[in-house]
């Protein structure tokens, strides 16, 4: 009878190990907060967004005039080769109230704020509150063309263009720290890589692989 005790307790104590090794490989995902090496903010062009998706959703997004042109997709940790970390936990820490406050100051809806504090902001390492204010700092560096800020007409242009017209109203910020995104020859979105300190732009040539390959883009008037 001991020596039957003793071989289970010696299996038990098996697979309590293999358990927890399991639980290792099945879990790398709150080790990879912080590891990461800048952040990408992504702008994107409402009108477009609206068009494709919104309008049919019926969201407050795409209401007459509440956002004309570029508003905040998101900020992404990134690697250097371009890839985000996504839902990274711990998933238990909700948003406060105060934090959603903020969000309220940069995303267009707060259920788009939600979204990407679960699927990006969870990986910056920081919590609810500090990633809002992340989010608003990036937004904050970022001048928004003048002719793309809320333009009264649909505008015909190309991608080059975007990304010089952007280049032009950001000092510093380079080709090689921008993504011009479209989709059936329509702008969607630009992204912006910025250091994690979010006081400047910085290289990130690697995000340039799903660039807007279009020859000519249009860009669909404010709302």
């Amino acid at each position: 009878m001991p020596r039957r005790d003793a071989v289970s307790h010696r299996a038990l104590s098996i697979f309590a190990a293999l358990a927890a090794t399991l639980a290792i490989f099945l879990t790398p995902r709150a080790a990879s907060a912080q590891s990461f090496d800048y952040y990408i903010l992504a702008l994107s062009w409402s009108p477009s967004w609206c068009a494709d998706k919104g309008d049919a959703r019926g969201s407050e997004q795409c209401t007459p005039g509440a956002n004309p042109g570029f508003v905040v997709h998101g900020l992404w940790p990134a690697q250097a080769d371009g890839s985000s970390p996504t839902e990274c936990g711990p998933q238990g820490r909700n948003p406060t109230r105060m934090a959603l406050d903020t969000a309220a100051q940069v995303f267009p809806s707060i259920g788009l704020a939600r979204y990407q504090w679960r699927k990006h902001g969870t990986c910056s390492g920081l919590d609810p509150q500090s990633y809002f204010s992340a989010v608003k700092q990036a937004r904050s560096i970022v001048n928004i063309p003048p002719p793309l800020v809320a333009p009264d007409r649909t505008l015909q242009t190309n991608p080059l263009s975007v990304e010089r017209a952007f280049s032009d109203a950001n000092p510093g910020l380079r080709a090689d720290m921008i993504q011009v995104s479209c989709r059936r020859d329509t702008l969607t979105e630009v992204r912006l890589c910025i250091g994690r300190d979010l006081k400047s732009f910085v290289t990130c040539p690697a995000i340039q692989r799903s660039d807007c390959r279009a020859r000519d883009i249009s860009i669909p008037a404010g709302r």
